[in-house]
Protein backbone atom coordinates (compact mmCIF):
# COMPACT_ATOMS: atom_id res chain seq x y z
CA UNK A 1 0.00 0.00 0.00
CA UNK A 2 1.21 3.75 -0.86
CA UNK A 3 3.28 5.42 1.55
CA UNK A 4 1.51 8.63 1.52
CA UNK A 5 -2.17 6.79 1.65
CA UNK A 6 -1.28 5.54 4.96
CA UNK A 7 0.58 9.13 6.29
CA UNK A 8 -2.49 11.08 5.35
CA UNK A 9 -4.96 8.86 6.78
CA UNK A 10 -3.20 8.70 10.16
CA UNK A 11 -3.13 12.64 9.86
CA UNK A 12 -6.65 12.77 8.86
CA UNK A 13 -7.19 10.20 12.15
CA UNK A 14 -5.61 12.59 14.07
CA UNK A 15 -7.68 15.66 12.61
CA UNK A 16 -10.67 14.13 13.34
CA UNK A 17 -9.24 13.72 17.06
CA UNK A 18 -8.61 17.12 17.53
CA UNK A 19 -12.37 17.74 15.99
CA UNK A 20 -13.84 16.24 18.86
CA UNK A 21 -11.37 17.43 21.71
CA UNK A 22 -11.65 20.69 20.34
CA UNK A 23 -15.94 20.73 20.62
CA UNK A 24 -15.21 19.47 24.20
CA UNK A 25 -13.15 22.35 24.90
CA UNK A 26 -15.34 24.78 23.35
CA UNK A 27 -18.18 23.42 25.60
CA UNK A 28 -16.18 22.95 28.80
CA UNK A 29 -14.85 26.83 28.45
CA UNK A 30 -17.98 28.20 27.48
CA UNK A 31 -17.10 29.37 24.58
CA UNK A 32 -19.75 28.01 22.44
CA UNK A 33 -20.86 31.67 21.25
CA UNK A 34 -16.98 33.08 21.27
CA UNK A 35 -17.77 34.37 18.02
CA UNK A 36 -21.41 35.55 18.46
CA UNK A 37 -24.45 34.69 16.66
CA UNK A 38 -22.12 34.64 13.26
CA UNK A 39 -21.35 31.46 11.43
CA UNK A 40 -19.14 31.10 9.66
CA UNK A 41 -17.60 34.38 10.33
CA UNK A 42 -16.65 35.51 13.52
CA UNK A 43 -19.08 38.61 15.05
CA UNK A 44 -19.46 38.99 10.96
CA UNK A 45 -16.02 39.79 10.33
CA UNK A 46 -13.88 37.93 8.50
CA UNK A 47 -10.50 39.24 10.67
CA UNK A 48 -11.91 39.73 14.53
CA UNK A 49 -11.08 43.13 15.54
CA UNK A 50 -11.79 42.29 18.89
CA UNK A 51 -9.87 38.94 20.64
CA UNK A 52 -11.44 37.55 23.22
CA UNK A 53 -9.86 33.99 24.63
CA UNK A 54 -13.35 32.76 23.83
CA UNK A 55 -13.51 33.67 20.62
CA UNK A 56 -9.77 32.11 20.11
CA UNK A 57 -11.33 29.00 21.47
CA UNK A 58 -14.41 28.80 18.91
CA UNK A 59 -12.15 30.15 15.84
CA UNK A 60 -9.99 27.70 15.90
CA UNK A 61 -12.73 24.63 16.67
CA UNK A 62 -14.19 25.83 13.10
CA UNK A 63 -10.70 26.21 11.39
CA UNK A 64 -9.54 22.47 12.49
CA UNK A 65 -13.00 21.07 11.72
CA UNK A 66 -13.01 23.01 7.93
CA UNK A 67 -9.30 21.07 7.42
CA UNK A 68 -10.43 18.18 9.08
CA UNK A 69 -13.48 18.36 6.72
CA UNK A 70 -11.39 19.15 2.83
CA UNK A 71 -8.95 16.09 4.27
CA UNK A 72 -11.62 13.71 4.85
CA UNK A 73 -13.07 14.14 1.55
CA UNK A 74 -9.40 13.82 0.58
CA UNK A 75 -9.37 10.60 2.23
CA UNK A 76 -12.47 9.28 1.09
CA UNK A 77 -11.94 9.82 -2.61
CA UNK A 78 -8.11 8.18 -2.35
CA UNK A 79 -9.63 5.18 -0.88
CA UNK A 80 -12.14 4.71 -3.01
CA UNK A 81 -9.69 4.77 -5.61
CA UNK A 82 -6.97 2.39 -4.05
CA UNK A 83 -9.10 0.30 -2.05
CA UNK A 84 -11.90 0.36 -3.29
CA UNK A 85 -12.64 -3.56 -3.78
CA UNK A 86 -12.54 -4.01 -0.07
CA UNK A 87 -16.36 -4.27 0.45
CA UNK A 88 -16.50 -1.68 3.50
CA UNK A 89 -14.27 1.08 2.07
CA UNK A 90 -16.95 2.94 0.39
CA UNK A 91 -19.52 2.09 3.00
CA UNK A 92 -17.06 4.03 5.17
CA UNK A 93 -15.58 6.68 2.88
CA UNK A 94 -19.66 7.97 3.05
CA UNK A 95 -20.34 8.03 6.16
CA UNK A 96 -17.22 9.67 7.54
CA UNK A 97 -17.97 13.18 5.41
CA UNK A 98 -21.78 12.83 5.28
CA UNK A 99 -21.33 12.47 9.35
CA UNK A 100 -18.48 15.63 9.59
CA UNK A 101 -20.61 17.28 7.57
CA UNK A 102 -23.87 17.17 9.73
CA UNK A 103 -22.41 17.77 12.32
CA UNK A 104 -20.98 21.10 10.85
CA UNK A 105 -24.15 21.89 10.70
CA UNK A 106 -25.49 21.16 13.91
CA UNK A 107 -23.26 23.13 15.16
CA UNK A 108 -23.47 26.61 13.08
CA UNK A 109 -27.56 25.79 13.68
CA UNK A 110 -26.60 26.25 17.17
CA UNK A 111 -24.70 29.16 17.27
CA UNK A 112 -27.06 31.02 14.83
CA UNK A 113 -30.44 30.04 16.32
CA UNK A 114 -29.64 28.04 19.93
CA UNK A 115 -30.37 24.48 20.34
CA UNK A 116 -31.86 22.84 23.51
CA UNK A 117 -28.96 20.67 25.85
CA UNK A 118 -30.94 17.87 24.90
CA UNK A 119 -29.99 18.32 20.83
CA UNK A 120 -26.81 19.96 21.42
CA UNK A 121 -25.33 16.36 23.24
CA UNK A 122 -26.03 15.27 19.79
CA UNK A 123 -23.60 16.97 18.39
CA UNK A 124 -20.76 14.97 19.89
CA UNK A 125 -22.10 11.80 18.90
CA UNK A 126 -22.55 12.76 15.29
CA UNK A 127 -18.96 13.74 15.44
CA UNK A 128 -17.44 10.70 17.44
CA UNK A 129 -19.61 8.44 14.02
CA UNK A 130 -17.45 10.46 11.44
CA UNK A 131 -14.34 9.74 13.50
CA UNK A 132 -14.88 6.29 13.76
CA UNK A 133 -15.40 5.58 10.10
CA UNK A 134 -11.49 7.63 9.58
CA UNK A 135 -10.11 5.41 12.08
CA UNK A 136 -11.88 2.19 10.38
CA UNK A 137 -10.72 3.63 7.11
CA UNK A 138 -7.03 3.60 8.19
CA UNK A 139 -7.04 0.03 9.76
CA UNK A 140 -8.06 -0.81 6.34
CA UNK A 141 -5.39 0.61 4.59
CA UNK A 142 -2.90 -0.99 6.65
CA UNK A 143 -5.06 -4.35 6.72
CA UNK A 144 -4.16 -4.50 2.98
CA UNK A 145 -0.37 -5.29 3.60
CA UNK A 146 -1.77 -8.09 5.83
CA UNK A 147 0.26 -6.85 8.59
CA UNK A 148 -2.05 -8.60 11.63
CA UNK A 149 -4.45 -11.31 10.59
CA UNK A 150 -8.02 -9.90 10.62
CA UNK A 151 -9.90 -10.47 7.76
CA UNK A 152 -10.49 -14.12 7.94
CA UNK A 153 -11.61 -14.40 11.31
CA UNK A 154 -14.88 -16.37 12.36
CA UNK A 155 -16.15 -14.98 16.02
CA UNK A 156 -19.15 -16.94 18.03
CA UNK A 157 -22.18 -15.91 18.64
CA UNK A 158 -21.49 -15.13 21.92
CA UNK A 159 -18.88 -12.86 21.47
CA UNK A 160 -20.71 -11.08 18.79
CA UNK A 161 -23.76 -10.52 21.40
CA UNK A 162 -21.07 -8.64 23.16
CA UNK A 163 -19.70 -6.44 20.76
CA UNK A 164 -23.39 -5.81 19.01
CA UNK A 165 -24.72 -4.64 22.40
CA UNK A 166 -21.22 -3.05 24.19
CA UNK A 167 -21.20 -0.81 21.49
CA UNK A 168 -24.53 0.34 20.63
CA UNK A 169 -24.88 1.33 24.81
CA UNK A 170 -21.34 3.25 24.66
CA UNK A 171 -23.49 5.36 22.07
CA UNK A 172 -25.92 5.44 24.71
CA UNK A 173 -23.56 6.61 27.58
CA UNK A 174 -21.48 9.02 25.25
CA UNK A 175 -24.69 10.61 25.27
CA UNK A 176 -25.55 11.24 28.81
CA UNK A 177 -21.77 12.54 28.82
CA UNK A 178 -22.61 15.07 26.49
CA UNK A 179 -25.50 15.92 28.28
CA UNK A 180 -23.81 16.39 31.70
CA UNK A 181 -21.68 18.81 29.85
CA UNK A 182 -24.16 20.88 27.84
CA UNK A 183 -26.47 20.84 30.84
CA UNK A 184 -23.80 21.95 33.14
CA UNK A 185 -24.02 19.38 35.53
CA UNK A 186 -20.55 18.50 35.57
CA UNK A 187 -20.22 19.57 39.23
CA UNK A 188 -24.18 19.01 40.19
CA UNK A 189 -22.98 16.19 42.60
CA UNK A 190 -20.04 17.21 44.91
CA UNK A 191 -18.70 13.63 45.83
CA UNK A 192 -17.79 10.18 43.57
CA UNK A 193 -19.20 7.92 43.30
CA UNK A 194 -22.68 9.40 44.95
CA UNK A 195 -24.08 12.05 44.53
CA UNK A 196 -23.60 13.20 47.81
CA UNK A 197 -21.91 11.88 51.15
CA UNK A 198 -25.08 12.59 53.22
CA UNK A 199 -27.71 11.35 50.55
CA UNK A 200 -27.47 8.69 47.92
CA UNK A 201 -31.00 10.10 46.04
CA UNK A 202 -30.53 12.89 43.85
CA UNK A 203 -33.51 16.13 44.61
CA UNK A 204 -33.08 18.18 41.08
CA UNK A 205 -32.83 17.75 37.44
CA UNK A 206 -28.72 18.14 37.66
CA UNK A 207 -28.36 15.56 39.96
CA UNK A 208 -30.08 13.12 38.01
CA UNK A 209 -28.39 14.07 34.53
CA UNK A 210 -25.04 13.37 36.78
CA UNK A 211 -26.00 10.38 38.64
CA UNK A 212 -27.78 8.80 35.18
CA UNK A 213 -23.88 9.10 33.36
CA UNK A 214 -22.20 7.56 36.51
CA UNK A 215 -24.95 4.79 36.66
CA UNK A 216 -24.77 4.36 32.93
CA UNK A 217 -20.86 4.47 32.36
CA UNK A 218 -20.57 1.96 35.92
CA UNK A 219 -22.47 -1.06 33.68
CA UNK A 220 -20.95 -0.23 30.57
CA UNK A 221 -17.61 -1.10 32.84
CA UNK A 222 -19.33 -4.44 34.06
CA UNK A 223 -19.87 -5.16 31.07
CA UNK A 224 -16.95 -4.53 29.07
CA UNK A 225 -14.82 -6.92 32.06
CA UNK A 226 -16.97 -9.65 31.14
CA UNK A 227 -16.45 -9.06 27.57
CA UNK A 228 -12.86 -8.50 28.13
CA UNK A 229 -12.50 -11.93 30.70
CA UNK A 230 -14.40 -13.75 27.60
CA UNK A 231 -12.27 -12.52 25.48
CA UNK A 232 -8.57 -13.77 27.26
CA UNK A 233 -10.04 -16.93 28.28
CA UNK A 234 -11.66 -18.36 24.49
CA UNK A 235 -9.88 -16.08 21.98
CA UNK A 236 -6.37 -15.99 23.01
CA UNK A 237 -6.01 -17.77 19.00
CA UNK A 238 -7.46 -14.21 17.61
CA UNK A 239 -5.09 -11.69 18.68
CA UNK A 240 -7.22 -9.10 17.37
CA UNK A 241 -10.44 -9.93 19.43
CA UNK A 242 -7.90 -10.61 22.32
CA UNK A 243 -5.93 -7.71 22.44
CA UNK A 244 -8.93 -5.44 20.84
CA UNK A 245 -11.02 -6.09 24.23
CA UNK A 246 -7.87 -5.44 26.27
CA UNK A 247 -7.24 -2.13 25.19
CA UNK A 248 -11.15 -1.32 25.27
CA UNK A 249 -11.41 -2.65 29.16
CA UNK A 250 -7.99 -0.08 30.07
CA UNK A 251 -9.59 2.47 27.95
CA UNK A 252 -13.05 2.24 29.57
CA UNK A 253 -10.94 2.26 32.97
CA UNK A 254 -9.04 5.36 32.30
CA UNK A 255 -12.30 7.04 31.56
CA UNK A 256 -14.18 6.15 34.79
CA UNK A 257 -10.69 7.41 36.08
CA UNK A 258 -10.49 10.82 34.59
CA UNK A 259 -14.58 11.46 35.33
CA UNK A 260 -13.83 10.60 38.98
CA UNK A 261 -10.74 13.43 38.75
CA UNK A 262 -13.70 15.83 37.09
CA UNK A 263 -15.41 16.26 40.49
CA UNK A 264 -12.34 15.60 42.71
CA UNK A 265 -10.35 18.42 40.92
CA UNK A 266 -13.92 20.64 40.28
CA UNK A 267 -13.66 20.75 36.41
CA UNK A 268 -9.69 20.83 35.17
CA UNK A 269 -9.75 21.44 32.22
CA UNK A 270 -7.11 18.81 30.83
CA UNK A 271 -8.73 15.95 32.77
CA UNK A 272 -11.63 16.84 31.08
CA UNK A 273 -10.16 16.91 27.69
CA UNK A 274 -8.43 13.47 28.72
CA UNK A 275 -12.31 12.15 29.70
CA UNK A 276 -13.35 13.09 26.03
CA UNK A 277 -10.08 11.38 24.41
CA UNK A 278 -10.24 8.22 26.19
CA UNK A 279 -14.26 7.68 25.20
CA UNK A 280 -13.21 8.47 21.57
CA UNK A 281 -10.35 6.34 21.61
CA UNK A 282 -12.94 3.40 23.49
CA UNK A 283 -15.64 4.15 20.59
CA UNK A 284 -13.00 3.80 17.60
CA UNK A 285 -11.36 -0.16 19.05
CA UNK A 286 -15.87 -0.97 19.96
CA UNK A 287 -16.04 0.24 15.80
CA UNK A 288 -13.33 -2.09 14.95
CA UNK A 289 -14.88 -5.35 16.67
CA UNK A 290 -17.91 -4.89 15.09
CA UNK A 291 -16.21 -4.36 11.90
CA UNK A 292 -14.95 -7.91 12.41
CA UNK A 293 -18.28 -9.12 13.99
CA UNK A 294 -20.01 -8.10 10.76
CA UNK A 295 -16.91 -9.63 8.64
CA UNK A 296 -17.57 -12.68 10.78
CA UNK A 297 -20.56 -13.60 8.90
CA UNK A 298 -19.23 -13.29 5.87
CA UNK A 299 -16.65 -15.10 6.70
CA UNK A 300 -18.36 -18.61 8.06
CA UNK A 301 -20.53 -18.56 4.60
CA UNK A 302 -17.73 -18.56 2.99
CA UNK A 303 -15.92 -21.30 4.90
CA UNK A 304 -19.62 -23.25 4.92
CA UNK A 305 -19.21 -22.86 0.76
CA UNK A 306 -15.76 -23.89 0.63
CA UNK A 307 -16.56 -27.47 2.20
CA UNK A 308 -19.53 -27.89 0.74
CA UNK A 309 -17.43 -27.83 -2.52
CA UNK A 310 -15.10 -29.90 -1.00
CA UNK A 311 -17.26 -32.28 -0.06
CA UNK A 312 -19.12 -32.26 -3.88
CA UNK A 313 -15.47 -32.87 -5.10
CA UNK A 314 -14.75 -35.55 -3.12
CA UNK A 315 -17.57 -37.55 -3.88
CA UNK A 316 -17.43 -36.80 -7.49
CA UNK A 317 -14.09 -38.48 -7.72
CA UNK A 318 -15.38 -41.09 -5.54
CA UNK A 319 -18.08 -42.14 -8.10
CA UNK A 320 -15.50 -41.70 -10.72
CA UNK A 321 -12.88 -44.07 -9.43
Amino acid sequence: MQRSLKWFSLLTTLAMLFVLIGGALVTKTGSGMGCGRSWPLCNGELIPSTITPELVIELSHRVVSGLAGVMVLVLSVWVWRAIGHIRETKFLAIVSFVFLVLQGLIGAAAVVWGQSGFVLALHFGISLISFASVFLLTLLIFEVDKKFDAESLVIDSKMKFHIYGIIAYCYIVVYTGALVRHKHASLACPSWPLCSNTRIIPVQLHEWIQMGHRLAAGLIIIWIFIATVRAVKYHKHQRVIYWGWIAAFILVLLQMGTGALIVFTELNLYVALAHALFISCLFGVLSYLMLLAVRSKRNQQQQLSLKQEQEVQTISSMIVK
